[in-house]
């Protein structure tokens, strides 16, 4: 991939952190509408984990630049 004369050759985290923002939010929305709901909190908090794990791996695939190439 060529470099024009601007771009960095670090990671964009914040591009990164701008993409998963709104899904990560969304995801935590959905924890605190079912601790709301009155739904038992281990069924609530069981979500949590798959959330921030997806949240992690798509902030490395932006970050990284990683699907860059894949396009």
């Amino acid at each position: 991939m060529a470099l024009s004369q601007g771009e960095e050759t670090t990671p964009n985290r914040r591009r990164a952190l701008l993409a998963v923002t709104p899904f990560l939010l969304l995801g935590l929305a959905d924890v605190l509408l079912l601790l709301f709901w009155g739904i038992e909190p281990l069924w609530a908090f069981a979500i949590l984990p798959p959330i921030l794990f997806c949240s992690v791996l798509a902030w490395l695939a932006f970050s990284t630049d990683f699907l860059d190439d894949r396009t």
